[in-house]
C-alpha cells in the first residue's frame, strides 16, 4: 500500500470485523469485552492517522469529483 495510514485502515477494519464474528459465535465475555477496548483505541488511532497523513494532490476545486470526466470548458 502507498500510505501507512491505510495500514491502520485495514487493521482497524479486520479487527473489529473479527470481534463481530467472535461476539456471534458465543466467544467468551472477557474475550469480546478486551477486544472491543482495543478496537475502539484502534479506531482513534486510525482517525488520527488518517488525518495526520502527508497525502498531497493534483487535484483542484476546478477538476471536480474524480468519478466525472473532466471538461475543459475554458
Amino acid at each position: 500500500m502507498k500510505n501507512k495510514s491505510m495500514l491502520w485502515v485495514l487493521f482497524t477494519t479486520l479487527l473489529l470485523v473479527t470481534l463481530t464474528l467472535l461476539a456471534s459465535f458465543n466467544v467468551s465475555f472477557s474475550i469480546i469485552f478486551y477486544l472491543t477496548v482495543a478496537g475502539q483505541a484502534a479506531v482513534i488511532a486510525m482517525v488520527y492517522k488518517v488525518l495526520t497523513d502527508k497525502h498531497t494532490t493534483t487535484y483542484t476545486f476546478k477538476d471536480r469529483y474524480a468519478d466525472q470526466p473532466l471538461k475543459n470548458n475554458d
